[in-house]
């Protein structure tokens, strides 16, 4: 993403002072980021319940924005289990648990999980843990023809992004795992009340069909398109990855995570998290100041962007080549290949 030359002692401590100026979060902004994505959540679900009554076309019409509302409940969620989008962990947890069970996914865990991938994201020592299952050229040559096949079908964009969200966000979120912490089952347990309270309810009143014909194909459009982000937020053929001994959080946010620049309305809906480079400097940082502090630094500057339709370019990428230094396609193996 950028050479190694900009991390010096004299940068670093210019990107930093910047940085500690956006790690306080605004009550206000925080409130105002909640009031325009839940009232406009809850507007599109009625409107979605109202269209059934006239076309299946118009719901799932109505069903892109409301996904995209899910995805940025999911961003604060996101930000709440970082500590960034209040000042009272209380109350973030309060708001993310509530908003994890609008999103399905379970606070306590996901977050558990996440943290470890701030921890250990481009240490190839150190992977397996909330990040996407990815193999060294020769890890793979070593591997069994069977084990093969089904590294094969674990990247294939296909299962990846159409069978993979739907396993995660519907089924494995809602079972708990040995391993799993107290407070991990909790958030389990508590998050399939929250679910089965609200779809019991709106199945009392709006009928079960209307329930399934809009919640899941809803949801499932939003985890579709936070699998995808996700996916290039860590996934690009420059990417940074390294051993444990040699490995750096700072080297990890500036080459190891993208910076995926988004049309303003899909950056809006995605609440900047393609800003990913500089929520991995710092996740204190709420996600409405990520723009204004990438904007503010020089180095952050730097940064070469992956557009929208350029990200498409990344779903090819498949495997670590650590004599390259970069992730590369299956094809690549073939000896007379080019």
């Amino acid at each position: 993403m950028i050479t190694e030359q900009p991390l010096t002692e004299a940068t670093e401590t210019s990107w930093a002072k910047i940085i500690s100026k956006y790690r306080t979060p605004s009550r206000a902004l925080s409130w105002w980021q909640i009031a325009n994505s839940f009232i406009p959540y809850i507007i599109l679900w009625g409107l979605m319940v109202w269209s059934l009554s006239f076309s299946y076309w118009l719901t799932l019409l109505l069903m892109l924005p409301a996904a995209g509302f899910t995805i940025r409940l999911f961003i604060i969620f996101h930000d709440c289990g970082h500590g960034s989008f209040f000042k009272s962990q209380k109350l973030s947890d309060l708001v993310g648990y509530f908003i994890g069970v609008l999103t399905f996914t379970p606070y306590a865990h996901w977050h558990h999980a996440h943290q470890i991938h701030h921890r250990t994201a481009g240490n190839l020592d150190k992977r397996g843990v909330g990040d996407v299952w990815t193999l060294t050229v020769n890890e793979y040559k070593a591997l069994p023809w069977k084990k093969k096949l089904f590294y094969r079908l674990y990247r294939n964009p296909l299962l990846m992004f159409g069978l993979g969200p739907a396993l995660v966000f519907f089924i494995s979120n809602r079972f708990t795992f040995k391993g799993y912490s107290r407070q991990e089952r909790f958030s389990v347990y508590l998050t399939n009340l929250g679910i089965f309270t609200i779809a019991l309810v709106l199945c009392l009143t709006i009928g079960w069909k209307a329930y399934v014909l809009i919640q899941f194909p809803m949801m499932y459009l939003a985890a579709v398109a936070g699998v995808y982000l996700f996916y290039v937020q860590h996934q690009y053929d420059e990417v940074y990855w390294t051993d444990d001994k040699n490995w750096d959080f700072k080297l990890v946010a500036l080459q190891g995570c993208s910076f995926f620049k988004l049309p303003k309305v899909l950056q809006w809906f995605t609440g900047n998290i393609g800003f990913h480079h500089i929520h991995h400097l710092s996740f204190k940082i709420p996600n409405y100041y990520l723009e204004a502090c990438h904007n503010e630094s020089p180095v952050f500057k730097q940064i070469k962007p992956i557009t929208f339709f350029k990200s498409f370019r990344t779903l090819r990428l498949r495997l670590w080549n650590e004599e390259t230094r970069r992730l590369v396609s299956f094809r690549s193996l073939k000896p007379n290949y080019s």
